[in-house]
């Protein structure tokens, strides 16, 4: 017996109470892509709230949803019918101007491939962020190291991406994302990119940053070493919501793979 209640596939979870710890409230959400003549629908009547504080996990097949789920809630997409609420601001009604800045006062980012600007050094790319919001440069200098001696590579500092390992790039992308303190980080295959020991590593760091910082993070994934490390799984199939509750243990082939 697992700990998730799945639900029909064609049944949504009910539309998330207007509660005051809600940091993400997704009601009712749909978005079509069209393809030609075709039109493909990428979510059909999303409902989703996710508590300030929480580490959650959106795993399902691919194809299924998921990252255009992630792009929605975090403002790169838009939607075409629903509402989507960050911490009480509903972002449909913020300009494409508006809308970038909330993200990059709220929201940090960690992706597969990293992203990282191969010319700049890791603590270079670190306090980028910083930067571009007008942080004084000796201040974001300072952050930016602080940062990099949080996730362990202070001694890495000015060691360009091409001589970091992929995990130690992958911490650096993490320091990147969280050195402006968002409220939330969203993840898009975080380990995706890496071996088993690694991908343990950065699951361990993500887990420990989340609960000493209380900050939130959605983690889009096929790994299920990261969907047992967070509080909450929510798998999707064909665009919808199909179970949402807490993760049952890994399986042994699945801690050794």
């Amino acid at each position: 017996m697992t700990a998730t209640a799945i639900r029909e596939p064609h049944v949504s979870p009910p539309p998330p109470s207007a509660e005051p710890d809600l940091i993400i409230a997704a009601i009712d959400v749909t978005k079509t892509y069209s393809m030609g003549d075709v039109r493909v629908p990428a979510l059909r009547g999303v409902n989703l709230g996710v508590a300030r504080g929480e580490m959650v996990a959106v795993m399902g097949p691919s194809g299924c949803g998921k990252t255009t789920l992630l792009n929605c809630l975090s403002g790169i997409d838009t939607i075409d019918s629903g509402a989507i609420l960050i911490g009480g601001a509903d972002l449909s009604t913020l300009s494409d101007n508006a809308r970038t800045d909330f993200r990059a006062r709220q929201m940090g980012f960690i992706f597969q491939f990293y992203n990282l600007l191969p010319v700049l050094s890791a603590v270079e790319n670190v306090e980028l962020p910083l930067l571009v919001s007008g942080v004084k440069p000796k201040e974001a200098r300072a952050r930016a190291m602080a940062m990099l001696e949080t996730v362990g590579l202070e001694q890495w500092a000015q060691h360009r991406p091409a001589e970091l390992s992929g995990g130690q790039r992958q911490r650096v992308t993490i320091a990147r994302a969280l050195v402006n303190q968002p409220a939330i980080v969203w993840g898009d295959e975080p380990t995706g990119d890496l071996d088993s020991e690694n991908a343990d590593e950065i699951i361990a760091l993500m887990r420990t940053l989340n609960q000493r910082n209380q900050q939130t993070l959605v983690l889009v994934t096929h790994d299920p070493r990261i969907g047992a490390a967070c509080d909450r799984v929510i798998r999707m199939i064909d665009g919808r919501i199909v179970s949402d509750g807490r993760p049952a243990p890994p399986a042994s082939s699945d801690r050794a793979t």
